[in-house]
């Protein structure tokens, strides 16, 4: 993915803000714990918080909670469902805290969009020393007969390398490095899985596809007809054809410690 393409997916969640909130899964708990296992204190920011997911998780856990987010659409749904959090607007090129102010940045489902040339030296910034960068992701569990059937169906644009830990971790062993020449600012990555699900139904998991970026960037008509693929899968399933199900999933954690 080029520049523009990634600044294209990178701005398509805003109008999708409110299904986003609705829709997309929390984190498990153990994986934001392990994440923030060695930070040198509680003070978290959450950047590219979006909604507000992976904030909440931080709120539950009971630490010092700041969210960063870059759409104005994701961070008024961020402050509509946790008015008791400090959220700001900013991104991880342009962080609007002082230096060495947070013990650990987290990021979920949001470090693929950073320009790390730019926005490793200011997450090193705005961490004390030996604070810690963590990327999250969701991962639907493609060990799983169906859900491998439905990776397959719904084609890489809906669920792709970084969405299955099939191969998550070789998609994001480096996500923390810079595309470029300009110094590392991190040392050697962490990687962990967590098991996790979340309840859906047919409509439900389809809604939540319908969120990710390279659908939302879709030709309507090449978006409508990936839809109906995918709800003819979901009907043809006995696992998912009828009511309620646990969609399996994993949370996939990198973990680098800053130099």
């Amino acid at each position: 993915m080029d520049q523009d393409e990634r600044l294209l997916h990178a701005s398509s969640f805003g109008a999708a803000a409110v299904a986003y909130a609705e829709h997309r899964p929390n984190y498990a708990q153990a994986a934001v714990r392990w994440a923030l296992e060695p930070a040198p204190g509680p003070r978290v920011l959450d950047l590219g918080a979006g909604t507000g997911k992976l904030t909440a998780a931080l709120v539950a856990l009971g630490v010092e909670v700041i969210a960063v987010e870059p759409d104005p659409a994701m961070l008024t749904e961020l402050r509509r469902s946790l008015p008791a959090v400090r959220a700001l607007p900013g991104s991880a090129e342009a962080i609007p805290l002082p230096d060495a102010s947070v013990d650990a940045v987290l990021a979920g489902n949001a470090m693929h969009w950073f320009d790390m040339a730019v926005a490793g030296p200011e997450i090193a910034r705005v961490l004390a020393p030996g604070g810690i960068l963590a990327g999250l992701w969701n991962l639907m569990d493609d060990q799983v007969e169906w859900v491998a059937g439905l990776a397959r169906v719904s084609g890489s644009a809906a669920i792709g390398p970084r969405d299955t830990p099939t191969s998550w971790r070789a998609e994001t062993a480096d996500m923390h490095l810079p595309k470029s020449a300009v110094a590392a600012r991190f040392g050697s990555p962490e990687q962990a899985e967590f098991p996790h699900g979340q309840r859906r139904t047919a409509d439900s998991l389809v809604a939540t596809i319908a969120t990710r970026a390279g659908m939302l960037v879709m030709p309507e008509q090449e978006q409508e007809a990936t839809l109906d693929r995918i709800r003819a899968f979901l009907a043809s399933r006995p696992e998912t054809a009828h009511g309620e199900f646990i969609l399996p999933m994993l949370t996939g954690v990198l973990r680098v410690r800053r130099l």
